[in-house]
């Protein structure tokens, strides 16, 4: 199944806890609000890495959705990795195995995110055991 829907986000930065050589790691949470058939509000916390190579950089993020999907109220996990090559991004979102609470035990499967005219848009494909 695929739900496709638009979500708001309210970044919360830290300053670089560690710079070496002008690679700065640094920290920053995330509080998201879901519309559409996935209806619902989200925390995230996510570790970065920038580079001194313009358009380089990378981060993993922890992310715990809670709400309703499709009429199913829980939650769920959502892990992630982005990376930045010079500019050439890559971004893989995918749902914990085994993270689903309530309504959503068992649900699997991977989220896209894409951001348009300031308007954030996002794609989960996901499916239940049967």
């Amino acid at each position: 199944m695929i739900a496709d829907g638009t979500f708001e986000v309210q970044m919360t930065g830290e300053p670089p806890y560690e710079v070496v050589d002008g690679i700065s790691l640094s920290r920053a949470s995330f509080d998201k609000r879901f519309s559409g058939p996935l209806n619902g509000t989200s925390k995230v916390q996510m570790l970065a890495a920038r580079t001194k190579v313009p358009n380089s950089a990378g981060y993993v993020a922890l992310e715990r959705i809670v709400g309703e999907l499709e009429g199913r109220s829980g939650s769920f996990v959502v892990v992630h990795l982005g990376l930045m090559n010079q500019g050439a991004q890559s971004l893989t979102i995918h749902i914990v195995p085994d993270s689903g609470t309530g309504a959503l035990v068992g649900i699997a499967g991977k989220m896209t995110i894409r951001i348009e005219g300031g308007q954030h848009y996002y794609g989960l494909e996901y499916a239940f055991p049967e």
